[in-house]
């Protein structure tokens, strides 16, 4: 963030509104209020996060996250974020992922600690055994022709040209971008795979460790960063949807929230998805922000994610990576207590191809995964689970899709966008989102 101020009117605060209260608002909002100004948050929800969030299940009475989050350690803004507010320890670093191949054996990738980047991840990657030797060796030529080249196509393509099997496509190309951009390597955008290759893996030794959140993400967003919002003097409206905010061609006048109430401000963010953002402003603001017009050609990509309960502990890692099947990326709840329920879930990124499947399939299909990988799963007892398919995460990492992405300064000088399908040179991720907020208040100055 700049150290340059918003106008002031004297000794009175200007006002600042903002629409959403998913991470991009909440990071817009506390940039503001840091600055001195009155801020007031909508959210339509009941509950702070977004995305990002948990819902208390009615059947076991637990929160449960509609999505596993996982931050690497490359997200600079999200981590300064998480310390200036106090919720840095609400997530657990570590520097180890856990490759299991198709035969069930375990690959541990720990980037070196004594050679230089990006030379760091060398031996991990050569470790990786359910590759042969040759296409070790080509994804090591690949991804160094990857971080020279300027070009954006879909990387799938491009992969093939340089002479990757379909095998190393899909056991590593695959198995890292479509968790990272939640967009299949047939589609994804080579751009976005040169960001996560490059700042993800190769900028530093502690870029691709993993952050996991320690709590349920509810507790983390909504709770603890709710409360610092409040000690912040934001004022916060929940399960409180806005119609529209008002204005010209000029200016911004009004918040309409769905009671008819108009409430005017100084400044106002627009912190909402980019399906939603054109339903939200005023035709008039609309026609004087060009960027808006294509920004419906953004496309969704689906996540799923399968939570499973076990009447006992059966998968003995926090997280894994499951090469070569449907079930993508593993997080487990770490028991030491051998009688207690273990909470599991799976993570299906890019997973538009199961809207027609039937849930009981799906789950049988996990199930047998997990089990071939852990035995003790065919064991125990099955107490709960749950589906949860999010058709719109995020958005999709296509190429060309940044030419649709619009920068969070708008012509309206007192209107801002936040959001991480916003121009912030990431994917769509919470490091986006932070990002983006804290960009729509410098771009307010």
């Amino acid at each position: 963030m700049t150290s340059s101020t918003l106008e002031s009117h004297g000794s009175v605060p200007r006002t600042v509104a903002v629409v959403g209260g998913g991470l991009a608002g909440m990071a817009a909002a506390l940039a503001a209020a840091e600055r001195g100004f009155q801020v007031e948050l909508f959210e339509r929800a009941k509950t702070l996060g977004g995305r990002a969030g948990s819902f208390v299940d009615p059947e076991i009475d637990q929160p449960v996250d509609y999505c596993q989050h996982v931050v690497m350690g490359c997200c600079s803004s999200f981590i300064e974020f998480c310390k200036n507010t106090g919720i840095d320890d609400c997530f657990q670093r570590t520097r180890t992922l856990h490759f299991i191949e198709p035969d069930g054996d375990r690959h541990d990738f720990t980037p070196c600690r004594w050679l230089p980047t990006p030379l760091h991840l060398l031996p991990g990657l050569l470790k990786l055994s359910y590759l042969s030797l040759g296409e070790r060796w080509s994804i090591v030529r690949a991804l160094r022709k990857l971080l020279k080249n300027d070009d954006d196509e879909p990387v799938g393509d491009w992969l093939r040209r340089q002479g990757q099997s379909q095998r190393a496509i899909d056991r590593f190309w695959s198995v890292v971008l479509v968790g990272a951009l939640a967009e299949t390597v047939e589609h994804a955008s080579l751009a976005a795979a040169r960001k996560v290759f490059r700042d993800g893996f190769l900028a530093s030794r502690g870029a691709s460790d993993l952050l996991l959140p320690r709590r349920p993400l509810g507790e983390i967003f909504n709770d603890r960063l709710g409360k610092r919002l409040a000690n912040r003097g934001v004022k916060v409206h929940l399960n409180t949807p806005v119609r529209r905010i008002e204005g010209d061609r000029q200016l911004a006048g009004a918040v309409v929230p769905a009671d008819g109430e108009r409430r005017k401000f100084d400044y106002y963010v627009a912190a909402v998805p980019w399906h939603n953002i054109r339903s939200l402003l005023a035709d008039e603001l609309l026609s004087a922000i060009p960027a808006l017009e294509n920004v419906e050609k953004i496309g969704p990509a689906a996540i799923t994610a399968v939570h499973l309960w076990f009447d006992r502990p059966v998968v003995p890692l926090p997280h894994a990576v499951l090469v070569g099947r449907l079930s993508q990326w593993v997080f487990a709840d770490e028991q030491t207590d051998s009688t207690s329920v273990q909470h599991c879930q799976v993570v299906i990124s890019a997973s538009h191809r199961l809207e027609r499947r039937n849930r009981d399939e799906l789950l049988n299909e996990v199930r047998g995964e997990l089990q071939s990988v852990w035995p003790a799963v065919g064991d125990a007892e099955l107490l709960h689970w749950r589906v949860i398919a999010q058709p719109a995460a995020v958005f999709s990492c296509v190429p060309g899709v940044d030419c649709f992405r619009p920068v969070q300064k708008t012509p309206i000088r007192n209107l801002a966008l936040a959001g991480d399908w916003t121009d912030t040179g990431w994917p769509a991720t919470m490091e986006s989102a932070v990002r983006s907020g804290y960009r729509a208040v410098n771009a307010l100055a």
